[in-house]
């Protein structure tokens, strides 16, 4: 359970309910409308401990058209219509608050052939990470955007995704060069030609990503797409204390050197990690760094530098992976680390939450976080992608006890205001979703909410887009 209320939407009349439910079966055929309980309880939540909240009925388009098709069915009757990847989302972005339809995307995998000479792919919303990567890696070309987790590409834009590697390649809104998404009256609007640049009005494309289903359905994405390097190579090195590891990290940035990835795992973090994947590493605050180059000598000067900087702070026991399942091996370690975490104490709720803020404050906030984790005896880990300031944090709990739920909630609403006050921000790339909706006024102010308001009210003025998330507005 959660402490944190779910705001209260009106849920739809059941006449509205039945009647929608007719027409989606005469549109897609009842094999592709569910009303069953154990489809409706699984699109009912995400990977967040935040409880659940069941559609009335769970559809699957199979196309754009179709995807049209079950908006405009979804307007017509004033149903309230949440988009479903992979559900790997942790802010409760997927929760029904108000019932209603259930789009999952997962039959719009389609992924168009890559242009290697203009560095693009179309793929469709429902194609996951791994399939993207499978199709694209014959070709000598990659997607660069890696949260870990295997989401979807429409999921991923829904919710502003980055990762490991998001310190060299960006984000989700450096590696989207449009959408194609349907609006509110179920017309399909294509918010970007296949030109690298445009003034051409206002950007369309970076309003959807982050906008978490709340203002269009996603159904199609244009991706930058870059070529393989000729050299990878990898490392995992300790140090004394969280703090000399994070100033690493401060001054890789401050010599320019280009590392692919840089991840932070402090102490209990590795302990789990030994202990869930029966690896053998030196249970201190450690470093996942990777480097890529046009050839061995960029990547081993990239590591040279990298090694020198890290003496400085104690940095040592090097831990090379420069050949490929080595280097597999050691990233599956840092991208399992909710899962061994929460398999230190079987039958816990992982409150997962992140935040980010300016690399100058990354050390100190850690440290402080580190201090109000050992303060209150809590349980949590502390992972990040150091390399852009940003860094999670994962916090056992009970979910069956309302006082254990309750202290880790108040032990989010103190990271996220330490954050606050270091001009950081709530997250950095878990989204809004409804978890941390109560945090927007602090971060921007009331004006700006309201700005966010008034485009959720013109966008979408019936509120059927996802209600209830980031900004909420009630159903008309």
């Amino acid at each position: 359970m959660s402490v944190i209320d779910a705001p209260s939407v009106p849920r739809p009349p059941p006449a509205s309910v039945d009647a929608g439910h007719r027409a989606l079966s005469d549109l897609l055929g009842a094999d592709r409308v569910a009303t069953g309980a154990d489809q409706r309880s699984q699109h009912g939540h995400d990977e967040s401990f935040h409880p659940e909240a069941r559609p009335d009925m769970v559809v699957w388009p199979r196309g754009v058209d179709e995807a049209a098709a079950i908006v405009r069915v979804a307007a017509a009757h004033r149903l309230p219509l949440v988009p479903f990847g992979a559900g790997t989302s942790l802010e409760g972005h997927v929760a029904a608050l108000a019932g209603g339809i259930c789009v999952d995307m997962r039959d719009m995998d389609a992924i168009a052939a890559p242009s290697v000479e203009d560095l693009d792919v179309v793929v469709q919303a429902g194609v996951t990470r791994r399939a993207l990567d499978a199709r694209l890696r014959p070709e000598g070309v990659f997607f660069a955007v890696d949260p870990g987790a295997d989401a979807t590409i429409g999921g991923m834009v829904a919710t502003g995704a980055s990762g490991t590697t998001t310190v060299r390649y960006g984000a989700m809104r450096e590696n989207v060069l449009g959408l194609t998404v349907i609006n509110a009256h179920g017309d399909v609007v294509r918010t970007h030609s296949r030109a690298r640049k445009s003034s051409a009005g206002y950007d369309l494309t970076r309003l959807m990503i982050g906008s978490e289903g709340t203002l269009g359905l996603i159904c199609e994405a244009m991706l930058r797409i870059h070529p393989t390097p000729d050299a990878i190579a990898a490392a995992a090195c300790t140090f004394p204390s969280l703090d000399a590891a994070v100033r690493c990290v401060v001054q890789v940035g401050q010599h320019a050197i280009p590392v692919a990835r840089i991840e932070l795992a402090d102490e209990l973090q590795i302990e789990a990690i030994n202990r869930h994947d029966q690896t053998s590493f030196a249970v201190a605050p450690t470093l996942f760094i990777e480097f890529h180059g046009a050839g061995a000598a960029d990547v081993e000067a990239q590591a040279r530098d990298t090694a020198a900087i890290a003496a400085e702070h104690g940095g040592s026991d090097f831990a090379w992976a420069s050949d490929e399942s080595d280097r597999q091996r050691l990233w599956h370690a840092r991208h399992g680390a909710m899962e061994a975490t929460r398999a230190m104490r079987p039958g816990s709720g992982a409150l997962t939450t992140d935040v980010c803020v300016p690399i100058s404050a990354l050390a100190d906030c850690i440290a402080a976080t580190q201090a109000d984790i050992a303060q209150h005896g809590l349980v949590a880990s502390i992972v990040g992608h150091v390399g852009d300031g940003n860094f999670h944090v994962i916090l056992l709990v009970d979910p069956d006890d309302p006082a254990d739920v309750a202290r880790g909630e108040e032990f989010h609403a103190r990271l996220v205001r330490r954050a606050l006050e270091r001009d950081g921000t709530c997250t950095g790339e878990h989204g809004v979703g409804y978890g941390k909706a109560r945090f927007l006024v602090e971060e921007h102010g009331p004006a700006a909410v309201e700005m966010m308001r008034a485009i959720k009210h013109a966008l979408d003025p019936d509120g059927i887009f996802n209600p209830g998330k980031i900004v909420p507005i009630a159903l008309a």
